[in-house]
């Protein structure tokens, strides 16, 4: 069950590091892991066992990992392991962290201090959660997740068509509604009771796997629990590297992700987002004919026409420039995506250029692949 310990140069794939987070994330090479997904200790600060109106036992997150002996001591441990996981981001990395209104401000805080770049805070809606037993407080029906890079410079992965394409061609939100870990999903040990409190569910990973990695990325978690992390990065062809010091979460996640098929590498690759696409200038349509020179260009509702020249300018009555330049300037507008403004007429009806782009785009992957 012990995995080996991970000497400079090599990282440790798809292996669950036994021990302390931050003694194991010190140990790793630095820049070394595209993504982070971090389920810290929340804290809780629980006094007294939870009862149900008819005083059955609340099963709450009473474990001694969850216990600090002030707030202080909690922040030098946020701050331990953040700078620790800080480190071994690649300058491009980006880290999620969840918590509750116990912790997560506190790590907030902390994740600014050190110099990472706030980029979303989501928030996770339960559809199934815990009532509020003594009705003393509003039910907690959520969680926060906080999505930072590495730094202000970075520049993380972020799948926007893939989601958008999910979310029924419209943008997705920062409020994801799950229900939470449930039925077959929820471990359970030999006398029918969970084996960690906290398990997060599948679909909360797979949209942040979705979101912000690649097929083979490296995904570092450093508080594994019983693998939900791991699972699916299998299923989704991603790496991963999970640091856990209980026995008896690291037996149920090597069992749980022992039993995973991952998917074929055709399923897990998303919809290639339009800035990373092969770039395509204008005037290169006309060099491959697809554009004439003098074909004419119109908007959707035929109030404007421009004429191409040779060289891939527009011109239109006193206007004359690149498509966007045009574009913006026939409406008076400052900018103008000329892509999606202007239209070519085939068999009596306007198609955007863009489609013609796309053709090109198509042809070059092709080439490369």
């Amino acid at each position: 069950m012990r995995a080996p310990e991970a000497p400079q140069g090599h990282l440790p794939l798809d292996t669950i590091l036994v021990g302390d987070c931050i003694d194991h994330m010190n140990s790793l090479p630095a820049g070394s892991v595209d993504l982070i997904f971090a389920d810290p200790p929340y804290n809780l600060q629980l006094e007294e066992g939870l009862t149900r109106p008819d005083q059955s036992r609340v099963d709450a997150v009473d474990d001694e990992w969850d216990k600090f002996e002030s707030f202080a001591h909690y922040d030098a441990f946020t701050r331990a392991w953040l700078a620790a996981a800080q480190r071994v981001l690649k300058p491009d990395g980006a880290i999620w962290v969840i918590g509750s209104y116990h912790n997560i401000f506190r790590v907030g805080a902390s994740l600014q201090d050190l110099g990472f770049w706030m980029l979303n805070d989501i928030v996770w809606r339960k559809s199934n959660p815990m009532p509020n037993f003594r009705g003393t407080r509003f039910t907690n029906a959520h969680e926060t997740l906080i999505w930072a890079s590495k730094n202000r410079k970075s520049r993380p992965t972020f799948n926007y068509e893939a989601l958008k394409l999910a979310n029924e061609d419209t943008q997705m939100r920062s409020d994801w509604l799950f229900p939470i870990c449930t039925g077959n999903e929820r471990l359970k040990d030999a006398n029918d009771e969970k084996v960690h409190p906290t398990q997060k569910p599948e679909a909360l990973l797979h949209r942040i796997f979705l979101a912000t990695t690649k097929p083979g990325d490296v995904v570092l978690d450093p508080f594994f629990g019983t693998g939900t992390t791991g699972a699916v990065a299998k299923k989704l062809g991603r790496h991963f590297i999970g640091i856990e010091r209980e026995n008896a979460y690291i037996a149920a996640a090597l069992k749980r992700i022992a039993a995973i098929k991952p998917h074929e590498s055709a399923v897990i690759e998303t919809i290639l987002a339009k800035r990373a696409a092969p770039r395509v200038a204008f005037g290169s349509l006309v060099e491959q004919g697809l554009v004439r020179p003098g074909m004419k260009l119109f908007d959707a509702k035929r109030r404007y026409q421009a004429k191409v020249r040779i060289d891939g300018s527009l011109i239109c009555d006193t206007h004359q420039g690149s498509i966007h330049k045009v574009g913006a300037l026939v409406q008076g507008f400052d900018a103008c995506n000329g892509w999606t403004f202007w239209h070519y007429e085939q068999d009596g009806a306007l198609r955007p250029i863009d489609e013609l782009r796309e053709h090109v785009r198509e042809t070059l992957l092709k080439l490369s692949a």
